[in-house]
């Protein structure tokens, strides 16, 4: 399993940002808990658009040789987890993401939001759509 940088998660939440995911955020989970340092925060705002945002990630990181361990509920589409190691995606339908409202949970920890996120020339948003549009 290849170690997921903090510049590569940037990308992948820049990555779901281009699928129109809503409310992304990115919280660095390393200094309170041993199992990942990043949960990656979005939702979606139908059922169609869950599942298209979690296999854009997919499609993501699989070309970066970066397989997930685990993905969970995407059969059902209203809260996607998935699971790769040092970064933990979940991906909620709007309603299911206030009812279990992670970001309170985690408030304490410290937490990255998009609308002021510019993303390195490396992982620039031309370079990734590429790579999400062919999916």
């Amino acid at each position: 399993m290849r170690i997921i940088s903090k510049d590569e998660a940037l990308a992948t939440a820049q990555a779901v940002i281009d699928k129109k995911a809503q409310d992304v955020i990115l919280l660095e989970i390393s200094e309170v808990v041993s199992y990942a340092d990043y949960f990656l925060i979005c939702s979606g705002r139908s059922v169609i658009q869950v599942k298209a945002i979690a296999h854009a990630i997919e499609a993501y990181l699989k070309e970066r040789g970066i397989r997930p361990l685990h993905i969970e509920g995407l059969s059902e589409g209203r809260w996607v987890l998935l699971d790769y190691d040092e970064l933990i995606v979940h991906v909620f339908l709007e309603e299911a993401r206030q009812f279990y409202n992670l970001e309170r949970l985690w408030g304490d920890v410290p937490c990255t939001t998009f609308e002021e996120y510019a993303p390195s020339e490396e992982y620039a948003p031309s370079k990734i759509s590429v790579a999400l549009n062919d999916y």
